[in-house]
């Protein structure tokens, strides 16, 4: 079993911040290939997570600003990565979604690889928030992702999504299967998040927690 310790390259104990502001949230660009990434040393924070998991809705309310990242009606339709500049001073990263059924096999592997390709080469990358719909039991192809990161050694937090859209009991039942099933390959928990669209909880956590990283770097 591997040693699971969540860094965000450095090692720090993190506090939600009272003060947390978006100022300001720009698209950069979007890329398919890594010669399209654009040149940045500002520390980077990645979004990523199976598609319809309400990744470009979580990013937008992060941000306050509607309409930054595309929301699609139809899952699997984001296959670049794009780039934001947050604050003048970060970059929030778009992953795109995984584990569209539609995909066929060559699209799965070359996604796999593109995606794998920036979160092992980017050398400005803090960390990986990984988005899991905690309406659902535990999911094969997210328990597989994030058991990849840790092999991998890259950092990474967890944020559970749409919690308004399950009684809570349904929620804490789901986000402790996921947690449990962890363990089967993992030493430790990681830093977990729940968020909702609709009542605006997590916000201020999850961008208190990334602004205590960037403060650490």
């Amino acid at each position: 079993m591997k040693n699971f310790v969540w860094r965000w390259k450095v090692e720090f104990q993190w506090h939600t911040l009272s003060s947390v502001r978006i100022q300001t949230a720009n698209f950069v660009k979007s890329a398919v290939q890594l010669s399209d990434y654009p040149q940045s040393d500002l520390p980077e924070f990645a979004f990523i997570g199976r598609s319809n998991v309400g990744k470009s809705s979580l990013i937008n309310l992060l941000t306050n600003k509607d309409g930054l990242a595309r929301v699609s009606k139809t899952p699997g339709r984001t296959r670049e990565i794009n780039f934001f500049k947050i604050n003048g001073n970060w970059g929030l990263v778009d992953l795109p979604g995984y584990g569209y059924a539609k995909l066929s096999k060559s699209q799965r592997d070359q996604f796999n690889e593109f995606v794998s390709e920036y979160l092992v080469e980017r050398q400005n990358l803090c960390g990986t928030f990984v988005l899991i719909d905690s309406r659902h039991s535990p999911q094969k192809i997210d328990l597989a992702f994030v058991s990849w990161l840790i092999e991998a050694e890259l950092p990474f937090a967890i944020i559970f999504t749409k919690t308004d859209k399950s009684k809570p009991k349904v929620v804490k039942k789901n986000v402790g299967l996921f947690l449990e099933a962890m363990k089967e390959f993992s030493e430790g928990a990681p830093v977990a998040f729940e968020t909702s669209i609709t009542t605006r909880a997590g916000r201020k956590e999850v961008l208190g927690f990334v602004e205590t990283a960037i403060g650490r770097l």
